[in-house]
This record gives structure tokens, sequence and C-alpha cells, in this order.
């Protein structure tokens, strides 16, 4: 069984420069996945100059990592943004959202982009009686925004449901196969692409400068295409950090199901599809297990839960991928997209949940809009500046006070050991030290790997992640190596290395 995601694996590497000189643009994009590298084709295609700076390789972050499914529909649901908002309301995000898939259509036909896309139809299912009543209210809220909605009885699946939700016209591709393409397209055409770039401090102003090891990039405009925005923002009190699961499987026998299938059972959620690799390898893919970042240490009871449910429905041979994923929910419900301030020089998209990849397209096009000064019928919708407490009451303060009990948590902080002694092969665990807070991982020959446990976002104390071997802050997402470098989150600062030896 490999630890990645089945996309990285099907994927061709891509192999673009890292930075290593000074240079100006009109626009400086950070982040090369779906919104990074849409965004910089549509403004590229318009004229401007466009640099995107990517820490890893193009697509190889959270767009790597989805599920490949693209829809009209929010795993919110659109009930209860219609009971939070109006019907108006969904209507404008689904339709907007209709918009953003059309646009990868148009992208993929435009260019012949082979990323195997499909048009499939969206599933609600209820397993049991008990979830009936929701199915009905959001197949209801589906026709209210315009969807082509149905109810059925019966689906592909080799499994008794009590009732479906239908939605026709979705769709589904190889994310990573898409944001690669289209990456090779446009680099050289007005934009240039730079991996293995990490963005390491940002000096806002007119113009604003993107710091990076080699070299810096002044430009014009600015857009955070980084799931949640580099450094310290307001918008972060409103943004909660969760994790979810994936698994891979091929069968023994019987078919493997067409569409979007999400289950509803009992308190839990589960998305499924199927896929047909490169070298032609059938495979079944399941995802669920939705937890805050940092609120677990076994996540491999995750992955655990995953495989029982899944060999509980299909005849399953053999567990072939497993990987995690990060998303980053809104305090009432729509991400949040466009300027973060009256001068429009800093754009953001983020608060995307588990819909990334048709929010994270549509983010790229509301912004592309915004700086070149077109009227985008969604931008008052998703600006980042329209905070309506009555709206995100409720979720801000769940996560605010997540986010309160995880500092004070640590306030006076309790180490999870006295001596670095009491740390095991292949494990790791925070400890105090002269008064200094360590995080520290032992690898499995031994060898001690010692950081901060003080997150450089905004001061929490990290925990420790066991089956991706990293340090998780609880406060706002970021994640590190056990060596303490950057892997994902608001944080752009590494955590401090630290050395102490093991009579302490």
């Amino acid at each position: 069984m490999k630890k990645t995601s089945l996309w990285k694996d099907d994927a061709e590497a891509s192999r673009y420069p890292f930075l290593q000189e000074d240079l100006n643009v009109d626009v400086a994009i950070v982040g090369g996945g779906i919104t990074g590298i849409t965004a910089a084709y549509l403004l590229a295609n318009a004229g401007k100059s466009v640099a995107v700076l990517e820490a890893r390789d193009i697509g190889g972050s959270t767009t790597g990592f989805s599920t490949g499914n693209l829809y009209a529909t929010v795993g919110e649901m659109l009930k209860k943004l219609q009971l939070k908002f109006d019907t108006e309301t969904i209507h404008a995000v689904a339709a907007s959202r209709t918009a953003a898939v059309q646009q990868i259509e148009n992208i993929i036909q435009g260019f012949s982009l082979e990323c195997d896309f499909h048009r499939r139809p969206w599933r609600l299912l209820s397993e049991t009686g008990d979830n009936d009543k929701l199915i009905e209210k959001e197949h209801k809220a589906c026709l209210d925004a315009g969807l082509d909605a149905h109810l059925d009885s019966t689906t592909p699946l080799p499994f008794n449901i009590s009732k479906a939700l239908r939605v026709e016209g979705q769709a589904q591709f190889n994310p990573m196969q898409y944001v690669k393409a289209l990456a090779a397209r446009i680099h050289g055409t007005g934009c240039t692409l730079f991996e293995n770039t990490p963005v390491i401090r940002i000096t806002e102003g007119s113009p604003n400068i993107l710091h990076t090891e080699n070299g810096a990039v002044t430009a014009d405009k600015i857009i955070h295409a980084t799931h949640s925005p580099k450094g310290v923002f307001a918008i972060h009190a409103l943004l909660g950090p969760y994790r979810e699961y994936a698994i891979a499987v091929k069968l023994n026998s019987g078919s493997y199901p067409e569409g979007i299938f999400w289950v509803r059972s009992d308190s839990n959620h589960y998305s499924i599809r199927s896929y047909t690799s490169r070298s032609g390898e059938n495979y079944l893919l399941v995802l669920g297990e939705s937890h805050k970042v940092g609120h677990k240490t076994d996540n491999e009871i995750c992955y655990q839960n995953l495989e029982a449910y899944i060999r509980d429905r299909f005849d399953v041979k053999s567990v072939d991928y497993r990987w995690s994923a990060q998303s980053y929910k809104s305090a009432d419900g729509l991400p949040y997209i466009g300027a973060t301030n009256d001068k429009a020089n800093v754009y953001i998209a983020t608060g995307f949940a588990a819909d990334g990849l048709t929010y994270g397209t549509l983010g790229a096009m509301i912004i592309s809009d915004l700086i070149l000064g077109i009227e985008n019928p969604w931008s008052k919708l998703y600006d980042p500046r329209r905070h309506n407490p009555l709206k995100s009451a409720g979720r801000f303060i769940k996560e605010s006070i997540h986010v309160f009990m995880d500092y004070m948590k640590d306030i006076p902080y309790k180490a999870e050991v006295d001596r670095l002694s009491g740390i095991l092969p292949d494990e790791g665990k925070t400890i105090d030290i002269k008064g200094e807070k360590f995080a520290v991982y032992r690898d499995e020959a031994g060898e001690l790997h010692q950081v901060s446990a003080v997150c450089t976002h905004m001061k929490c104390i990290v925990n420790w992640n066991e089956e991706e071997k990293s340090w998780d802050c609880p406060c706002h997402g970021s994640r590190f190596t056990v060596d303490g470098q950057v892997i994902e989150g608001p944080a752009i600062v590494d955590l401090p290395k630290r050395e102490a030896n093991n009579q302490h």
C-alpha cells in the first residue's frame, strides 16, 4: 500500500525552475494548485505578467489530495445555507459553482487536455430512514437553487439505500493531471512558474514584495492561492482547519460505480467515486472521517474506519493507496474570495471546506475579474470583508472556543514527557527543557529531531500527528515536518531547531 494520493502517483513529474533572481511582474501568485494556476491562466491570457511561486511541485499540495469531484452543491448542504441566508443566495451559489465547472470544461476542451474529465450525476444517499427527511429537504433546496434534481429509491451501488437525491450534469476528473497540463500550457506565455520556491516573507505596500531564499518578486498585486492565506490575517479567526482521510481500493468482482456518491451514515459523511488510472487499473475511492487539525493523535483509526466501512459494502481485494487532505471551513458556510483591503493589492481565496476544486476555480475567476476591472456577478457574495455575525455566530463561536481552549491548555504548559529518554523510537512528544517548549521526534534509528513546539504563526503549541509524522497546530492548521519545515497552513517561518542532550 502506498501512502500517497492516487493522483500524485498517476501524474507525470513537472520540472519548473526555482526562483534564482529578482523579478518584477504585474501579479504574483503564492501557490500552484488549481486556484493559482487557473488565476495565472486567466490573467496571463488577458495580458498581465504573472509569476506563480509554489513551495513544492505544481498541483502537489491540496489539489493533489482531493477527490476529483466537481459539483454545484456544497458539503454545507444548500438547505442549511438557505435557512441561514435565503433562496437567492443558494441560487447564486449553485450558479457560480456551475459556472466554475463549465470553466474547467471549457479550458479542457480549448487546450485538449487529457485529464479524464466526464460529466456524471451527483448523489446524496441515506442508508437508513433516519436521514430521509434531510434528503427530501435538500432535494427541495436543489430545486429552489435551479438544479436538475430528482429523488430515487435505488442507486448503482451494491448495497441497499433508503432514499437518494440525484443532481444531473455534475463532473469528475483527475485534478492533478488537469492542473499540471494547464500549467504546461501557460508557462512562458506571459506567465512564469516556479517550483520549490517557498515564500518566507511578504512585504505589503506599493509595490508588494514576496521574499524567497534566492530572490524576490515585486508585484502590483498579490494573490494568496494557498488554501489558507500565508501570514497573519484577521480572516484566520473565522476559519476552522479540518483534515479528512481517503483510501483507494481494488475490488475482487463487480463493477465500479460511476458517479459522485455522498453517503450519510449515522453521524458520518462518506464520499465515494471510481477512477481508471492511465495504466488501465480500476479503483474505488472513499473519503471521510473529518476532524479538526491537531485534535487527534491516533490518526490510524481514521483509515481503519474507512476500510471497515468500504469492506462492509464492497468486495474489496486490496487497499492500494491512502492519504489525507486539509480543508478550511468558513464561519458562515461561504468561502472568502476577493480583496483584503480597499487598496485592492492583496487577494485571498479561502474557506472552501471540502468543495475546493470548484471553489478554487471560482475564486480564480472572481479575483482575475477584480484585477482586470471586470464586473463579476458573485464578487459581493464571497467578499472576505462581508462578515455578518448573525450568519456566522454558531460556527464562529465554536471555532473561537476551540482556538481559545488550545491556547489555554498550554497555559500553564504541560509537557508529555519529563525526559528525552522517555521518547520511544518513531514517537513524537513535547517536553519542557529549562522553561522552553520542545517538540521532539525520535526516528527509528534512535536519532532525535528537536524543534521549538511554538507555532511560528500565532504562538500556539503544536501537537504530534502519529500517522503522518508531522507537528500540527490545533489553532489555525499550520503543519510542520519533524525537522520543522512548513508543510502547509498560514505559517511562513519554519519551527526553529533546538538541541538538548538525552540527560534532560
